[in-house]
């Protein structure tokens, strides 16, 4: 368990703090003395702590030297939060946006503090020993995913957000070409799940807003642990098939069952005692949420093909020395597990 705290900001990622303060006080009319921190989690957007005054916010932008614009879009992250808020109490509420770049290098954007519990990779103390608090634990996650799938996006102004016909083949499609656009190592998993996956698409169902990147260390819990109170990292939300979300959530979800080095991926607290299998978290989700589904182990295998992508692409930042971040060094060991764990759940036809 991690209460949300921030740390130094680390070496090369600094904000230009004489520029900031000038924006603040222009933007929010609200002049104070400026600090910040960054959070330590994440390896995509950028995520600090300002301190302004007697005030708190929190500044997203984008990684430092990345160049894939569509992944780290400020200005869509602003227009879902800025649209989803009143309808969906766990997203955090938009407080300023810059988009042109001029005053930090890049666009930002401000929004409010939610203050919160974050599980990581260990569970708190006072739920070792209690299956009960663990499941329900799991229960609450899932059932804030369905609860963002049954919003009315139309109704909240976000019916122009994303092109859901066509979702699922663009996905594959798209994915698979951005692995081979950072492609940096031969890992024959990648290719064979890709082609598995371009001739296995399933029909789609019906649209919904998704988050794209829904997973327990995305959502800040009460410290009740009873509900969530901020969901996180927007930045790849759209309008498309919802199972599609539901499958990149499970790619996330180690289980005790599977190998000992798939352990070794920085996943949430999901194969701790106690915890929910896939299977069960796939069950609860489609009991819930009244979806239907046979090709839960395409859904899955997608997940676990778009996040060894997302890897692919850190690593690649860090091969071609476009950041010096020493977490990425190895990430491309991740790549090739996640690549084995979806061969081996088509292999066996399960989660």
């Amino acid at each position: 368990m991690t209460v949300d705290e921030p740390r130094p900001v680390r070496p090369g990622e600094e904000l230009d703090l004489a520029k900031l303060t000038a924006y603040l006080e222009t933007e929010l009319g609200i002049p104070g003395a400026v600090t910040v921190e960054q959070f330590p989690g994440g390896h995509s957007n950028l995520t600090y702590l300002v301190h302004h005054g007697d005030r708190e916010y929190v500044l997203r932008r984008p990684p430092f030297g990345s160049k894939v614009r569509s992944a780290h879009d400020m200005g869509r992250e602003v227009a879902v939060l800025s649209k989803l808020a009143p309808v969906y109490e766990r997203a955090p509420r938009v407080i300023a946006y810059e988009g042109s770049g001029e005053i930090l290098g890049a666009p930002f954007y401000l929004m409010e503090r939610r203050r919160g519990v974050i599980l990581r990779k260990d569970l708190p103390v006072e739920l070792a020993g209690d299956p009960p608090r663990i499941r329900r634990v799991c229960e609450v996650l899932i059932d804030a995913l369905v609860d963002l799938h049954a919003v009315d996006y139309t109704a909240a102004g976000l019916g122009d957000f994303g092109k859901p016909a066509g979702y699922i083949d663009r996905q594959v499609t798209g994915w698979t070409e951005r692995y081979a656009g950072s492609q940096t190592d031969d890992i024959p998993a990648i290719t064979e799940v890709a082609a598995w996956l371009a001739t296995h698409k399933p029909a789609e169902g019906a649209p919904s807003l998704i988050h794209n990147d829904f997973k327990f260390d995305n959502v800040i819990f009460d410290p009740s642990l009873e509900k969530i109170t901020g969901v996180l990292d927007w930045e790849m939300t759209t309008i498309g098939d919802p199972l599609m979300d539901l499958g990149t959530s499970l790619s996330y979800w180690a289980q005790a069952s599977d190998p000992p080095a798939y352990h070794q991926l920085p996943f949430g607290p999901t194969a701790r005692p106690g915890m929910m299998t896939r299977e069960e978290v796939a069950r609860r989700y489609l009991e819930r949420s009244g979806r239907a589904t046979s090709e839960i182990v395409f859904y899955y295998a997608f997940g676990l093909l778009k996040t060894a992508v997302i890897a692919q692409q850190i690593y690649y930042r860090y091969a071609k020395g476009l950041t010096t971040d020493p977490r990425f060094a190895a990430i491309v060991i991740a790549v090739r597990l996640l690549a084995e764990q979806a061969r081996t759940a088509i292999d066996r036809n399960a989660i």
